[in-house]
C-alpha cells in the first residue's frame, strides 16, 4: 500500500513532478497549493494549520513535500532590505512554518521534503537573495534534522535551473539544467528513503 503524501506547490513545476513522481511508485497524492480546496497560503500560519487540519481529518500523512515559496531576483545593487524579507518570509519561514505547524500530522517514521535551490552554492549576478534565503532553508533542514522525534525525517531537495524554466536561463550562464523528472526522482529518495539531514543537489 502506498503513502499518503501532501505535496505543497502541487501546481507548479516541481510539484507537479514530485506528483508525478509519487504516483509512479503508487503512492496517494494529496495537491495542494493556492488555488486548491482548501488554499494553502505559506505566508499565513492560520492557512497552513486549515490545510493540516483537514488533511489530518482522513488520518496522518506519510510524508510532506514542499515545492512552494517565491524570492525576488534583481541585481545586488537593486536589493532593498524589504526583498530580502519578503524571500525570506515566503519561501524560507514559509516552509519551516511547514515543519513546525505541520509535525503534528505526520506518522511515526514519516518525512519532509523542502526544496531550495542551486543558488545556496552558486551565485549568479541577481541571485544574491535567493542565495540567503537557499542557505538559510539548507541550514533549518540540518539542525531540524537532529530535533524531530517519532523517526520522522527532513531532507532538502536543491535542483539547478529546470529544463522547463528556459525565462531563467539566461541568468544562469554555463549552467547545466536539468529537467524537472529528476528533481521528482530525488523527491522519491527523500520520502522512501531513510537519510535524514541532507540536502540533494541537482
Amino acid at each position: 500500500m502506498g503513502k499518503r503524501i501532501l505535496i505543497i506547490g502541487a501546481g507548479g513545476t516541481i510539484g507537479g513532478a514530485a506528483a508525478a513522481a509519487a504516483l509512479e511508485a503508487g503512492h496517494h497524492v494529496i495537491p495542494a497549493s493556492r488555488s486548491t480546496t482548501p488554499a494553502v497560503d505559506l505566508t499565513d500560519p492560520a492557512s497552513i494549520d486549515a490545510l493540516f487540519a483537514e488533511v489530518a481529518a482522513s488520518g496522518p500523512v506519510d510524508a510532506v513535500v514542499c515545492a512552494a515559496g517565491s524570492v525576488p531576483f534583481k541585481p545586488f545593487a537593486e536589493l532593498t532590505v524589504d526583498d530580502y524579507r519578503a524571500g525570506l518570509t515566503d519561501k524560507t519561514l514559509g516552509q519551516i512554518a511547514v515543519v513546525v505547524r505541520g509535525v503534528e500530522a505526520v506518522a511515526d517514521g514519516g518525512s519532509f521534503t523542502l526544496t531550495s535551490g542551486v543558488l545556496s552554492r552558486h551565485p549568479v549576478a541577481t541571485g544574491t537573495a535567493a542565495s540567503a534565503v537557499n542557505g538559510a532553508l539548507e541550514s533549518f533542514v540540518m539542525a531540524a534534522a537532529t530535533g524531530l522525534s517519532r523517526g520522522i525525517r527532513i531532507n532538502a531537495v536543491s535542483p539547478n535551473v529546470l529544463i522547463e524554466s528556459p525565462g531563467y536561463h539566461a541568468s544562469f550562464p554555463g549552467f547545466t539544467p536539468v529537467p524537472a523528472a529528476e528533481v521528482g526522482r530525488s523527491v522519491i529518495r527523500s520520502v522512501d528513503g531513510v537519510e535524514t539531514g541532507q540536502v540533494f543537489r541537482l
